[in-house]
């Protein structure tokens, strides 16, 4: 199988093993893990950012997030199609008893004027405006990047209204390896940024959040709340280290790999690339196949080849690590073999 659902997939490099193996450790609920600390420290100076905190997941770490800036009764401004507000099982709402309110954004990025008038104006009508979330890149966008200049301007705005502003970065990196700004300047229009390391970073789980020491000093009594106070956890935040060190630059891989099978699929009659490739997500529609995005990647599955459905026609690639140049090529052409058929029937 050629695996394309998400760049959640991959598997730990020999490296990253063999790190865990010879983890040192310590208590992490008694900030006693050693390696912990390293990676916290790593991931705080690379964001410009005061600390930073090692938390079991993506999800996790946007919601302690969301608990740390916001009380029960707020509203929080983000995109239509964030992931927080899409993905995430609703647990803004159900753990922190904050309401989310969307914008209509343009691949992912929302307009910094539309953001101003959604802040709420003081009226014991109206909930308090406590955060303004930012995702990039943007995966319901395909991996958009957001530009810089849209990320400053909404956090100016916040600013001037004394509302903090949080990045779900949880592909960060793929932000700034395809725009060439590094991630402590896109950081740097935040209060707050989460970003995992699980992702086309490789590790086997973990992310982290990272703000000011008051903020981390907060949050981490919200990850114990939240039963995320774990113990000897270096073992896992070792490869964690590994990422950053060795996994980012290579990124750009992905990135041609997933340009080099949206060319391929684009060639294909009857497929459409729905949106511009930027980083490692290629969004597909496949509706002139007179199929479902549900009944094409059946039959895409006994081709060997695993996506997952991103709308009623629309399928999801994700290139990663554990997928070669070579694979994308056989994908292409397995791909196109199968059109050919469905044509036939």
């Amino acid at each position: 199988m050629i695996d394309l659902r998400s760049d959640t997939v991959t598997k730990p490099t020999l490296k990253m093993r063999q790190a865990a193996f010879d983890a040192e450790v310590g208590d992490d609920v008694f900030e006693e893990d050693p390696t912990v600390q390293r990676l916290e420290l790593k991931a705080a100076e690379m964001l410009g950012k005061e600390a930073a905190l090692f938390v079991t997941s993506g999800t996790q770490g946007n919601q302690i997030t969301a608990l740390t800036h916001c009380q029960p009764g707020d509203e929080v401004l983000m995109e239509e199609e964030a992931h927080i507000f899409l993905y995430e099982g609703a647990s803004m709402s159900a753990l922190a008893g904050v309401q989310p309110r969307t914008i209509k954004g343009t691949n992912g990025a929302m307009d910094p004027e539309e953001v101003r008038s959604k802040i709420r104006p003081e009226n014991v009508h109206f909930p308090d405006t406590s955060l303004i979330c930012i995702e990039n890149t943007h995966n319901k966008a395909g991996g958009a990047v957001v530009p810089l200049e849209n990320m400053q301007a909404i956090y100016e705005i916040a600013r001037e209204h004394g509302i903090p502003v949080h990045l779900d970065g949880a592909r960060l990196f793929n932000a700034s390896i395809a725009s060439g700004i590094s991630v402590h300047r896109f950081a740097d229009q935040t209060d707050s940024v989460q970003f995992c390391l699980s992702k086309g970073l490789g590790a086997p789980a973990g992310s982290i959040i990272a703000g000011s020491t008051e903020f981390i000093r907060k949050a981490r009594k919200w990850r114990k709340r939240l039963g995320g106070g774990l113990r000897q956890v270096g073992m896992i935040a070792a490869p964690g280290l590994i990422a950053l060190e060795e996994m980012v630059d290579r990124l750009e891989e992905d990135h041609s790999n997933a340009q080099l099978l949206a060319e391929g699929i684009g060639n294909i009659h009857g497929l459409k690339v729905e949106k511009a490739v930027e980083t490692n997500i290629v969004l597909v529609n496949v509706e002139e196949c007179q199929k479902t995005a549900e009944q094409f990647l059946d039959q895409l599955k006994e081709s060997g080849i695993l996506a997952v459905p991103f709308g009623p026609y629309t399928i999801r690639f994700v290139t990663h690590f554990d997928v070669s140049e070579e694979e994308i090529q056989i994908t292409v052409r397995r791909m196109a073999e199968m059109v050919n058929q469905l044509k036939k029937l």
